[in-house]
């Protein structure tokens, strides 16, 4: 069979598999607009799991678009701590922003529209679309070419974009609408996160296309897909302060660009340096104490750290000083810091 017979006969079983095996996820339950943004915009790598409790929190104080726009950031980063990825949430105040002022508080009923807002590409677009709208557009993650790649023994390299829109050009050609649009979208990702597992995990004997699967019939299923390999992530060694005054610690806003950009952070230097160091750049601090290292693992860099906590008789200038208990339900400090944050 040619890939185009073989989709054509999965699909429609992926569609029914999944129609008969839904996971019951809050966003499902009520499938409007609004909710499915939200829910993908959450779920771009990040695990279900752990989505779930920020999404139900999320929702309850910021119920519709109106309330998303009018939401001051520093609650929204708030409210986003712990997801990580924060431009995420800032895109999503900036689409709700143009959804607000051009588009009647309604996100539009078009693929094409939904590409122009900010923080949607074309996966969130054929998610929302499809899902949402009923519309026959398909939405290609990773999940989704995983699926893919195998069922038809594919040995293109998936971290091309050429590769992402081919298959989503193939999809196209037999994409259905209405409730059966949302329908496969759903169980082409569910496939894909319960069934069409990464390698040593496959649970090739469950899967609904598994006669028609070409890697699985030939037991190569863990030989796809093909990706390029990243590249190595770079390790900047850091030394965290936790500078404390009568009760209160310093912390200070980072550059409204670049990693973190615009949340709240304990000072720290370049380097791992030790307590003799620490005296040369902080003389008047009453008592240096260690508190613990700590590793924290972005996209492309890692941040290798060392903490110590510094006592002093006053308050240094140019920073924001705050008691822990409102520094933890104020201002948002990132996954970064978990570990010290924990320490006041």
């Amino acid at each position: 069979m040619t890939d185009l017979e073989v989709l054509k006969k999965a699909l429609p079983l992926i569609r029914e598999w999944y129609k008969s095996n839904p996971r019951p996820l809050p966003w499902r339950d009520s499938p409007s607009p609004y909710h499915v943004w939200v829910s993908e915009i959450m779920l771009q790598q990040t695990r279900i799991e752990a989505v779930i409790p920020y999404y139900e929190r999320f929702l309850a104080e910021v119920p519709d678009i109106a309330a998303l726009a009018a939401l001051e950031e520093e609650r929204l980063l708030k409210l986003w701590e712990g997801l990580g990825y924060y431009s995420r949430a800032r895109n999503l105040q900036k689409a709700a922003l143009i959804v607000t002022e051009q588009y009647g508080g309604e996100l539009p009923a078009s693929a094409e529209e939904l590409r122009k807002l900010p923080g949607i590409g074309d996966y969130t677009a054929g998610a929302i679309a499809s899902i949402a709208f009923s519309l026959p557009e398909p939405a290609v993650d990773g999940n989704v070419l995983r699926v893919l790649t195998r069922l038809l023994a594919d040995a293109e390299d998936i971290s091309s974009p050429a590769v992402r829109k081919n298959f989503t050009s193939l999809l196209r050609e037999f994409y259905p609408s209405g409730e059966d649009a949302g329908l496969l979208t759903q169980g082409l990702m569910e496939l894909g996160e319960l069934i069409c597992l990464p390698s040593g995990e496959i649970r090739c004997a469950d899967c609904p296309v598994r006669t028609l699967c070409r890697s699985g019939r030939d037991g190569k299923a863990d030989l796809y897909p093909v990706k390029s390999p990243s590249k190595p992530r770079r390790i900047e060694q850091r030394t965290v302060l936790l500078l404390q005054c009568d009760g209160k610690y310093a912390i200070r806003q980072r550059e409204k660009r670049g990693l973190l950009a615009g949340l709240w952070e304990f000072p720290s230097l370049d380097g791992r340096l030790g307590e003799k160091e620490l005296r040369s750049h902080y003389p008047y601090a009453q008592a240096i104490r260690s508190c613990g290292d700590a590793i924290h693992v972005f996209s492309h860099v890692e941040w290798h750290m060392t903490g110590f906590d510094l006592e002093f008789p006053h308050e240094l200038p140019g920073y924001l000083w705050a008691a822990p208990e409102e520094i933890r339900e104020r201002y948002s400090v990132p996954t970064a810091f978990r570990f010290y944050l924990k320490q006041l």
